[in-house]
């Protein structure tokens, strides 16, 4: 049976276990299934606007049973980085307050200066207006470096999708001529090497569940896992690419429905 073939399973979080402030159907009750046939599990997300720990709490308030150390961030991936190779420089970023104060956190300063920034942050703003755009701009024009939390053209939100980080990626290099230079969410290599630090087994013994081919399905491909591909987040994009996943399912409960 599918399940007794992997040892861990790591789920990306919006989009594959809950949508907006709901969660996905029979979801939590997958998550605790396997927990019980003792079976390892993470949560992988690209979404920056909230803490690891907003995201426990939302998760624990819907029944699902997990610990704070089995989620991993996009920005909790960033801020490491940022904490070795930047403390005590400027940063700039396009992201909600919430992201901004957690990469102070990691000792840099927010400056909205660009002759002063040393770093530039990308990531999903609900509050992106011009004015960010051309401070971003012209502090990528004064040299600052180009990096992002995640690359997500969209965000899944109840009632569809909404503009992530991507667009504002493309928009910027376009505006600037200068390509973006790191990211730090899925599929980067630098969220890879914080999965596999917390891996309990072998790459091949585990299933990575998400929704969307270009982030998720990717990273489950680099990282030499399988992988499922739920449709009850964003809208399938395959770009073109070969890239294809283990299963399609409806939804993670496909991984336990005929066994409870």
């Amino acid at each position: 049976m599918m399940i007794e073939k992997y040892e861990a399973f790591i789920f990306d979080l919006d989009g594959t276990i809950y949508l907006g402030d709901k969660i996905i159907p029979n979801a939590g009750d997958t998550v605790n299934y396997l927990r019980k046939a003792g079976k390892q599990i993470l949560f992988v997300s690209n979404k920056t606007t909230g803490r690891s720990e907003d995201y426990f709490n939302l998760l624990n308030a819907f029944g699902v049973q997990l610990n704070l150390n089995e989620i991993i961030t996009a920005t909790t991936v960033l801020k490491n980085y940022l904490q070795r190779y930047y403390y005590g420089k400027k940063f700039f970023a396009i992201g909600e307050e919430i992201f901004i104060k957690e990469i102070a956190e990691a000792g840099l300063f927010y400056t909205d200066n660009p002759a002063n920034v040393d770093v530039l942050l990308v990531t999903l703003d609900t509050t992106l207006n011009y004015n960010k755009l051309e401070i971003a701009a012209r502090a990528l024009e004064k040299g600052a470096k180009f990096y992002a939390a995640n690359i997500d053209d969209t965000c899944p939100v109840e009632n569809g999708e909404v503009m992530d980080a991507g667009a504002t990626i493309s928009a910027l290099e376009k505006r600037t001529h200068r390509k973006l230079e790191k990211h730090f969410g899925k599929p980067s290599q630098y969220m890879i090497e914080e999965i596999k630090t917390k891996l309990k087994t072998e790459c091949g013994k585990v299933l990575l569940c998400g929704d969307r081919m270009e982030t998720d399905i990717t990273m489950g491909l680099l990282l030499g896992a399988d992988t499922a591909l739920v449709s009850t987040g964003v809208k399938f994009y395959s770009n073109g690419s070969n890239i294809k996943p283990t299963y399609f399912l409806k939804s993670v409960f496909d991984l336990i429905k005929n066994r409870i």
